[in-house]
């Protein structure tokens, strides 16, 4: 499959970011009095939902019960012809607006409302994310205030003046395939009979493919080879971007699987017919691994091996 065609939960082109706009702080203060405007509130990393139909709640700002503090609106853009912005609130409370819905996770939420609500959410809660573990400048220890608009931060002390901006952390995540069987493993803490792909995150100094051979090699002895891209994803859990990738084994290197790093507490090689009899239980559909998944039984769905 062609990457760019690929359209995995969370990801998509939805949000017109208006990022020069960020530095423009009369505009932001204009646009957020505007009538048009519209606010998504994150309760504790929650999102407001309703069921009829099933859908992110957008409010406007007379709706909104507290006052709009700097610290607590991020601009995310434009959405809908809307100028969007994500309000944050954090406490142990009973959750607000109730009369609007209910506040639910984003990792239940994702593969359930539109695929451009699940991108903006996804983008709203990594923002959120980041906020809460920066209040402290990296450099001086200071601390730092939201700047641009919600889209950076800002030293407090004077000497150091550090802008912070937002970073994600890449990931690779990979399905290597034997013929007619492909790799899964597992990790202690999952619910039972759950596996998925191998993934890892990308070190210092290291290209994506490297990347790739290292950690399938760590988590399974496994020597792999034409690697190609398949598509990304945002996990904004809390700041990561999955970079989905396919692989074959090495024919010429004798395999044999062995958890070397013991980050897995099991792997294994798996048909098409086992994936499709129960056993093992799949990643959630939100997710790239269950897309790589999906995709390679699809890829020869006429065999039942």
């Amino acid at each position: 499959m062609n990457g760019m065609e690929k359209n995995n939960v969370l990801a998509g082109n939805f949000i017109d970011r208006r990022a020069l706009k960020r530095k423009d702080d009369d505009w932001l203060d204009n646009t957020l009095n505007q009538e048009k405007t519209l606010f998504i509130p994150i309760w504790n990393d929650r999102f407001l939902v309703n069921s009829n139909p099933r859908k992110l709640v957008f409010l406007k700002k007379y709706e909104l019960d507290f006052s709009l503090e700097k610290e607590y609106k991020i601009f995310l853009g434009f959405f809908r012809d809307h100028p969007i912005f994500a309000i944050i609130m954090h406490d142990n409370t009973q959750p607000p607006f109730k009369v609007f819905g209910e506040f639910e996770d984003l990792r239940f939420l994702g593969n359930t409302i539109t695929a451009d609500e699940a991108n903006l959410a996804a983008y709203a809660r990594g923002l959120a994310k980041w906020h809460t573990s920066q209040k402290y400048c990296g450099y001086c220890g200071s601390p730092t205030e939201s700047d641009k608009g919600g889209n950076a931060r800002r030293c407090q002390n004077n000497i150091c003046n550090k802008s912070l901006f937002p970073r994600v952390d890449p990931a690779i995540i990979v399905l290597v395939t034997n013929g007619e069987k492909c790799l899964l493993g597992r990790q202690a803490g999952w619910p039972k009979e759950r596996y998925s792909t191998v993934a890892g995150f990308v070190e210092p100094g290291e290209s994506l493919e490297d990347a790739v051979c290292r950690e399938v090699f760590e988590e399974t002895n496994i020597i792999i080879e034409k690697i190609k891209y398949s598509s990304s994803q945002p996990w904004p859990f809390p700041s990561s971007l999955m970079l989905g990738f396919t692989a074959e084994v090495n024919s010429e290197v004798k395999q044999i699987i062995n958890l070397n790093d013991e980050e897995l507490e099991d792997a294994a090689w798996f048909s098409r017919k086992d994936l499709l009899s129960g056993f093992p239980k799949l990643p959630s559909k939100m997710s790239i691994s269950r897309s790589l998944i999906d995709d390679w039984i699809k890829s020869n769905g006429s065999k039942k091996d």
